[in-house]
């Protein structure tokens, strides 16, 4: 089964898929490797694993600050990758997309970095500032080995970006909920319905949603509209205290997508 499949089939009708995200390295990289393995425990159907990048401009105060804490121990791309080999050699089977920067896969080479991360048993990326038009080298590159590129929507796109992401992204399409950056917030932004609409509109793609989803409540009322829910800088923040609170955070942001299932919509 190829990484892109794997992917496709982490998204059930009636049961929303949750999808956290961890960064490699943080808070150091053994213990990123237990805050996976929580998450696995906790029922993640898929995992977004950041790369440490030095200017990562996606991200909110809550990310960036571990992601230089991870640089600061000297975490590479290399080492990132070797800690998804570390995952698989410890039994964990859930789906991984690595999310990182354009500027060190190209240091690193596109066709090295997939090589590599196919054997590592990567299944797909995500990488926010790498826009469809000038992603050819890595698009053929992934489809080569059978790995998802995922690109990313605003609520700001217009109608011509939505049909053209919708038209490459592979394995889901993933929704930015709100125009900024990382980072829990208090609220959902009252147009998301609207946005999710518009996308699905064009699509049957999987929808997951991320962005600004914080708590069980958030997440059951965002899988209300989309095929899943991912969750970052919440847990990350949790992450910088002890894998308990990883676990508990990750735990009740899954019973909330359970009690979810049902009403879903399906991609």
């Amino acid at each position: 089964m190829t990484g892109i499949e794997r992917i496709t089939n982490s998204f059930q009708p009636r049961r929303p898929a949750f999808m956290p995200y961890a960064v490699l390295g943080y808070p150091t990289p053994e213990l990123s490797l237990q805050v996976v393995q929580a998450l696995v425990a906790a029922g993640a159907d898929l995992l977004e694993l950041g790369v440490p990048f030095s200017d990562p401009l996606a991200d909110g105060p809550t990310i960036q600050a571990a992601t230089q804490g991870a640089l600061e121990k000297g975490v590479t791309v290399a080492d990132c990758i070797a800690m998804v080999a570390a995952l698989r050699a410890r039994g964990v089977e859930t789906p991984a997309l690595l999310m990182g920067y354009v500027n060190p896969i190209l240091a690193y080479g596109i066709q090295r970095f997939v090589a590599d991360s196919a054997q590592a048993g990567v299944d797909g990326f995500i990488v926010p500032d790498l826009p469809p038009e000038e992603a050819g080298e890595l698009e053929v590159t992934c489809h080569g080995q059978g790995l998802a590129l995922v690109y990313l929507l605003a609520p700001t796109s217009p109608a011509n970006r939505i049909r053209l992401v919708a038209e490459k992204s592979q394995g889901f399409i993933y929704l930015v909920s709100l125009t900024g950056v990382t980072g829990a917030r208090y609220a959902l932004s009252p147009s998301l319905a609207d946005f999710v609409g518009r996308v699905r509109g064009v699509t049957r793609k999987p929808l997951a949603v991320g962005f600004g989803i914080g708590s069980g409540d958030q997440a059951r009322a965002v899988a209300q509209l989309a095929d899943g829910v991912i969750v970052g800088s919440a847990l990350v923040q949790r992450a910088g205290r002890s894998i308990d609170e990883v676990h508990k955070l990750a735990t009740e942001l899954r019973e909330a997508l359970d009690l979810a299932a049902g009403s879903t919509p399906t991609g």
